[in-house]
């Protein structure tokens, strides 16, 4: 449905993820009961989109390093639901866009979990696209029209980016709160001009689409989003060692995304049901760093000091609350207090 010219609070925004993520969580409820202290559970949060995280599950990368913990892999659509699931206590580990990620550090009753790995960097695999049928050629063009995006995403993040470097606010267009599977339908239909959305569905619509910009153009314009993994506080807590294997896993997959690009794309193929040719053409618009770039201080940084992800998630923050599309900006010690570093580089080794 459309929202608001200032679109929805972040309340009604992690609410209305409430009826997904309970479907998502209801798979993983015997784990949540399975172990008392939970001192042996990990329930992962993962998007069915072309990354190392899909390596790391299709490989059973974590179940081998952790055989005495009870791994449940749990699908979401989009970071609000992932958000909702972290304020329930239904999530120990996930894939975060870092526009959701700054929402959930915003405000006074922050979501309790940190940054602790970078997956990936958005690049070609989120792009804005128009229907041919309207013959819009630039963003300019989108004033009046129907476009759609998942809210509190970083599709959502960079549409509004997007806008504001052509010169539109978000009263000037029309924004549709859609998922991707419901964006296609909706395309199909004709119900919408636009959509800013990711791999896979993003493939489908450039096929009767004029694509307008992409998130690799807005980075590079200055307003980067990523892929992040975030933890839970309480897994910090009660079971750093987990923490430190799944990012050994992480890193093995980003080595193996380089060292096995055959390999990878049977992973990808296999995890996406999609053939081999469409999982390496998704792959290669991905943007996948090495272990050893995520801890420098170009990104994530180590326990010895945050690298320039605090400056990006900060700055997204800022970005935000100016939209009106949180109640406030977290302060960079606010953000500094959401990132899990400890161990880093070390556990790479």
């Amino acid at each position: 449905m459309p929202s608001s010219p200032h679109g929805p609070s972040r309340r009604l925004l992690l609410a209305g993820a409430l009826a997904a993520v309970s479907a998502a969580v209801t798979g993983c409820s015997s784990d949540s009961a399975s172990s008392a202290s939970g001192a042996k559970r990990l329930r992962i949060g993962y998007f069915a989109f072309p990354s190392g995280d899909l390596l790391v599950k299709h490989g059973k990368l974590l179940e081998k390093a952790l055989p005495d913990h009870e791994i449940s892999w749990i699908k979401f659509d989009s970071g609000a639901s992932v958000n909702q699931a972290f304020l329930g206590k239904s999530l120990d580990i996930a894939a975060l866009g870092s526009s959701p990620f700054a929402r959930g550090v915003s405000g006074s009753s922050p979501i309790p979990y940190k940054v602790a790995w970078i997956l990936d960097v958005a690049g070609e695999n989120e792009a804005l696209v128009a229907r041919k049928a309207t013959g819009i050629t630039d963003v300019a063009g989108l004033r009046g029209k129907k476009i759609a995006t998942p809210f509190a995403s970083t599709s959502h993040y960079s549409l509004l980016a997007a806008l504001e470097a052509a010169g539109l606010k978000p009263s000037d267009v029309q924004l549709i709160d859609l998922q991707p599977q419901p964006i296609l339908a909706a395309w199909q239909r004709g119900d919408i001009d636009a959509a800013y959305v990711w791999l896979p569905t993003l493939d489908e619509l450039r096929e009767t689409g004029t694509q307008l910009t992409s998130s690799k153009e807005i980075g590079a314009a200055g307003k980067p989003t990523l892929d992040l993994a975030v933890v839970s506080d309480d897994l910090i807590a009660r079971d750093p060692g987990a923490i430190d294997a799944w990012r050994k896993a992480q890193a093995q997959a980003l080595r193996l995304l380089k060292s096995d690009p055959d390999g990878s794309v049977k992973a990808v193929s296999a995890e996406l049901g999609i053939s081999a040719a469409d999982a390496k053409a998704q792959l290669s618009q991905g943007v996948f760093l090495t272990p050893e770039q995520v801890v420098s201080a170009d990104w994530l940084g180590t326990d010895g000091g945050p690298g320039k992800l605090l400056t990006y998630v900060t700055d997204t923050g800022r970005f935000l609350a100016a939209q009106k599309q949180v109640d406030g900006a977290p302060s960079e010690d606010a953000v500094r207090n959401a990132f899990y570093l400890k161990g880093l580089p070390d556990v790479l080794k």
